[in-house]
């Protein structure tokens, strides 16, 4: 599904800035977006917080069973 696939990549994207803020201090949304105060980078926090809203639902999916033919 295109949603799980985009709120994986934010999350992706959530996680690398987690952790340069843990490694370096250096958080780069803020870097990019003009301080973590500013409207873009609180837009970006709040969407890769929102993307793991979604990705929890991911735990409590069923699986589809993918047959292959031959």
């Amino acid at each position: 599904m295109i949603m799980d696939r985009i709120a994986l990549t934010l999350l992706i994207i959530g996680g690398l800035n987690w952790l340069s803020v843990g490694l370096f201090a250096f958080d780069l949304v803020a870097f990019a977006c003009g301080g973590s105060a500013s409207l873009i980078s609180r837009a970006v926090y709040t969407l890769v917080g929102l993307s793991a809203v979604w990705c929890i639902t991911l735990l409590f999916r069923e699986r589809e069973v993918v047959e292959h033919r031959t």
